[in-house]
Parts: structure tokens; C-alpha cells; sequence
């Protein structure tokens, strides 16, 4: 890579990775010596990147948290700003905010003063968020040690606890991280099991990297003609391997629905992978989608579109929203009963 512009800005989104870089392995990722690795550094240095080198035949170079930012064009203001956001869309697993985003963090927050982390912190533990409850939260530190792990293909340690309540240890070859919207889930190579799983992050505990660098797996990839021979398949093959772990865990659902609203309206309140209704030509739409949710969510997210809509399947759906109606019902003639009352003033939340 001889356009030293491009070549440092490559070298800076290496050094950005949370993980100490030896020079050797830095010049061949680079296509350059060893030297003009060294010179690199300089460069960056000069710029105000705070990089540190190790001594030794095995030296490498880490970025570490310096007295300032350096230069990414952003103020003290702007990086908390960026931090929180981040911090409370991973944590609560919003849809859109994906491993992208993780990563930013965790880059974001490696070069972060001490001081602009401190108000990172407090900020975040000052902010209670209101959230739909269709999600579990998670720390969003956990996110960043196994993002950071995963991308310096550094093995992890961690505490996990089942569905059913079992708690154990885990040693893992990280591969990705997948947000499916709900939940965050990791993709690893389990040492101790010998076979590739998938973990729910927000059931694990205590994670830390131990240090020890590993040389990416193949992922599994079903069908003939996949290429399963590069070690660095790419996300969208993690993606792939969850769906297919979530599918022979919980049974499919097709999805069979009609909406009396546009496809407009129905697409921006339905969840992303559930795609997109058709319109059915007389001002409705039709959805017709494959999913592995639970009965319970599905009902609440087909409710939440807020327009009159009718299920043709699958019957186990049709079943539920028929003994969730009646629940429904009979609670509201239980509020009829108390008619007469005034309600109270001042019960909700204010409104402008």
C-alpha cells in the first residue's frame, strides 16, 4: 500500500481495535516494512494519536486513552453525545442499532480522556429510559468487551445461565455479534463443547478477554457450494447460522395477515425482519412472512401497528389472539363495572 494518506488511515482503524498490534504482523496486514510501520506511528503521533509501543523481539503498538481527543473533527460535547447514544441504543437492543454501532463504541470509548468517560458514566447512570419491555437490556460494557474480542480474535472467558436457569462457565472463540432487534446474540466456537453455539448476551456474566489470540474457525455453512473455507466469512453468515440455531429451537411461524390500513403505514410500525406487507389493491395490505417469535410477542407487535387487522394464520396464532381478546374484554367490562366514578385528575403522566 504505497498512498501513505490511505495506508495511515488503514494503520489508524487497525490501531483503533482495542488490542496491542505486533509491528510484524502490522507490516504485513499493510504490504510495507517494518520501518515504514515506524514511521507510520510517528506520523499518527504527531497528529496527537496517543500510540504506545512495547519493547522487546515481539514489540507491538496499542492506542491508549491520551490526555485529549485527537483529532476525529469531534468536541468534547459531540463525543459524549455520540457515547451515550450509543451506549443506550446497544444496551437496550434497539432495531438498527447493530454490531456497526458496537464497534463504533468501543473504538470511541478506547480514546476517550478519562474525564469525558467519567461523564460518559454518569450520565448514563443519571437516565432512566422508557422502554416498550420487548427486549431485555443489556450492559452495554458487555457489548464492548465481546465486540472488541471478537474483531481482535481474542478468546473469551464468561458466566452464562440458560433458560432454564442452569449457570456455567464459558471459554469461547468469539465470531460476531447479531442483533435481531429484540435481543443481542453471540457466535462463538465453544472450546469446552468442541462445536460452534450461540449465546444470548444479555444472560451473559462477567466477561473478559484472556489474552490469547486465536485464528478464525469456518463457520458452518449449510448447502453445497457455501464457502466454508475463509476464516472471516462476514456477518451476514453469523446471521444466517443464528437463524437456523432459532429455528430448530422454536418452531416457525407463517405469518398470514391482513391489515385494513397502507403498506406504508403497516411497514414503519412492523419490525424490520418481518418485512413488508403488499398492498391488496383496495386500500389494506397483506402481510405474508416467515418468523421464529414467540406466539405472545407477534400478538403484541400486530397490535402495536394500531389499525384493524384480521389473522388467516397460522392457527396456533389465530387461537391465541382469540383467548388474549376474550382476556382483554373481560377486563374492560371489569374497568364498566366502576362507571359512575370520575376518573381521577393529575393519574398520568402530563401531558403538553
Amino acid at each position: 500500500m504505497s498512498d501513505t494518506p490511505a495506508r495511515l488511515l488503514k494503520l489508524l482503524s487497525l490501531l483503533q481495535t482495542p488490542r496491542e498490534w505486533p509491528g510484524g504482523e502490522l507490516a504485513e496486514r499493510l504490504d510495507v516494512s517494518p520501518r515504514t510501520i515506524r514511521r507510520d506511528i510517528d506520523r499518527l503521533r504527531d497528529l496527537g494519536y496517543p500510540v504506545e509501543a512495547s519493547r522487546g523481539s515481539v514489540g507491538g503498538y496499542r492506542l491508549v486513552a491520551g490526555a485529549a481527543m485527537p483529532p476525529l473533527l469531534l468536541d468534547d460535547e459531540e463525543a459524549v453525545a455520540i457515547a451515550v447514544g450509543l451506549r443506550a441504543g446497544a444496551g437496550h437492543a434497539i432495531e438498527g442499532v447493530d454490531e456497526a454501532s458496537v464497534r463504533a463504541l468501543a473504538k470511541l470509548e478506547q480514546v476517550l480522556p478519562s474525564r469525558l468517560r467519567h461523564r460518559v458514566s454518569a450520565l448514563q447512570n443519571a437516565t432512566v429510559p422508557l422502554t416498550r419491555g420487548d427486549g431485555s437490556t443489556i450492559d452495554p460494557r458487555t457489548l464492548t468487551t465481546l465486540a472488541s474480542a471478537a474483531t481482535g480474535r481474542e478468546r473469551l472467558r464468561f458466566a452464562y445461565r440458560s433458560g432454564d436457569g442452569t449457570r456455567t462457565k464459558r471459554q469461547v472463540e468469539p465470531y460476531r455479534l447479531v442483533s435481531t432487534g429484540q435481543r443481542w446474540y453471540l457466535v462463538a466456537y465453544d472450546l469446552g463443547r468442541e462445536d460452534w453455539r450461540t449465546f444470548r448476551v444479555d444472560r451473559v456474566g462477567e466477561p473478559y478477554a484472556t489474552g490469547a489470540r486465536f485464528t478464525p474457525r469456518p463457520l458452518p455453512v449449510e448447502g453445497a457450494g457455501s464457502d466454508t473455507g475463509r476464516g472471516d466469512t462476514g456477518s451476514g453468515d453469523a446471521a444466517t447460522f443464528l437463524a437456523r440455531s432459532m429455528r430448530r429451537m422454536q418452531p416457525e411461524l407463517r405469518l398470514d395477515v391482513w391489515f385494513g390500513a397502507p403498506a406504508e403505514f403497516v411497514t414503519a410500525r412492523l419490525p424490520a425482519h418481518l418485512g413488508a406487507p403488499q398492498p391488496d389493491g383496495e386500500g389494506g395490505c397483506r402481510l405474508r412472512a416467515s418468523c421464529t417469535d414467540s406466539l405472545e410477542w407477534v400478538a403484541l407487535r400486530l397490535a402495536l401497528v394500531d389499525c384493524e387487522f384480521s389473522v388467516e394464520g397460522p392457527p396456533q396464532l389465530v387461537a391465541y389472539l382469540e383467548g388474549l381478546g376474550a382476556r382483554l374484554t373481560r377486563a374492560a367490562a371489569g374497568a364498566g363495572a366502576g362507571a359512575g366514578t370520575e376518573p381521577r385528575q393529575g393519574a398520568g403522566p402530563e401531558q403538553g
